[in-house]
């Protein structure tokens, strides 16, 4: 059995992804893809790990855990989400890195069930975004005592991953940007669920729904429904473009006003997140999800 742990992060996903798996359980389990109740399996997984301390579960403990926390007898595949599986939010940034234990807590996931194969999933985002958003949702007073001295510029995703894969080297590890998610949710949902490319879910449209007028996501309807021919990748091509034209601003744009973080800081930022980005697509073992845009039939959108 196959047993996937989608790791968020913070300020990413905000348990959409898990939400729409829900949706599909009847679906999904006719593949043998099971998706537990997370207000279940939550803490339940947190406190065996903690009692574990990270040592390798006994198969006594394994099964026991299996047994609290799915309903169905067999299953191919399941799939556990939190954003927490790595630590509180308030802890995400320590010791000037990136979640700093990151390869304890995966490697902790990992020996809960260990007669099965681990996977891991997880969103990242652009530090010049995610670092204000995520000082928003603690309740630390102010943004310096937040960054506790460290410096944005040297933060990377490469070295958090490089760190997990370091104590995990044979987990694979699928990886997307938060920035992306819009134009790839399908296959960031079938990617996690590990079901066929084909299967119908309910839900996977909800997201451009959240972000795009009513106007624009009509429009898209019917000039994807009139392109049944479309591959993955001009279909994200259209989708991206119909967000260019059709995005509610309010709901895709982030104000920064925070001390000394200029134009010029955050095109920084973003550069050095660009090539972060492409450190993790040469990380062996892990599958980045991106959207590859490529050309489509012209439209009038």
């Amino acid at each position: 059995m196959k047993v996937i742990y989608h790791l968020g992060v913070h300020c990413t996903d905000e348990h959409r992804l898990i939400g729409c798996l829900r949706q599909n359980v009847a679906v999904l389990a006719e593949q043998g893809v099971v998706v537990p109740d997370p207000e279940l399996y939550r803490p339940i997984l947190r406190n065996v790990v903690n009692a574990m301390k990270g040592a390798r579960a006994s198969a006594e403990t394994e099964e026991t855990v299996l047994d609290a926390v799915m309903t169905q007898d067999e299953a191919a595949r399941v799939v556990f989400s939190n954003e927490a599986f790595l630590c509180v939010r308030h802890r995400a940034l320590q010791q000037g890195m990136l979640y700093q234990t990151a390869a304890d807590k995966t490697l902790a996931l990992a020996n809960l069930l260990p007669s099965c194969e681990a996977e891991l999933a997880l969103a990242i985002r652009n530090p010049a975004t995610f670092l204000p958003a995520l000082y928003q949702s603690t309740k630390i007073n102010s943004f310096d005592e937040f960054l506790g001295g460290t410096d944005p510029l040297a933060l990377s995703w490469a070295d958090m991953i490089e760190r997990i894969r370091q104590v995990l080297p044979e987990v694979p590890i699928t990886v997307w940007c938060d920035e992306d998610t819009p134009l790839i949710w399908p296959e960031v949902l079938r990617a996690v669920a590990g079901c066929a490319p084909q299967t119908p879910l309910q839900g996977e449209g909800e997201l451009l729904a959240a972000i795009m007028s009513p106007e624009g996501l009509a429009r898209m309807g019917e000039f994807l429904a009139a392109r049944p021919g479309l591959s993955e990748a001009q279909r994200r091509r259209a989708v991206a473009a119909f967000l260019d034209k059709y995005a509610l601003e309010d709901k895709i744009e982030m104000e920064l006003d925070l001390p000394g973080w200029t134009e010029a800081y955050v095109e920084e930022l973003t550069g050095r997140y660009d090539e972060d980005v492409e450190d993790i697509a040469a990380i062996p073992g892990v599958r980045l999800l991106s959207p590859w845009p490529q050309d489509i039939p012209s439209a009038d959108l």
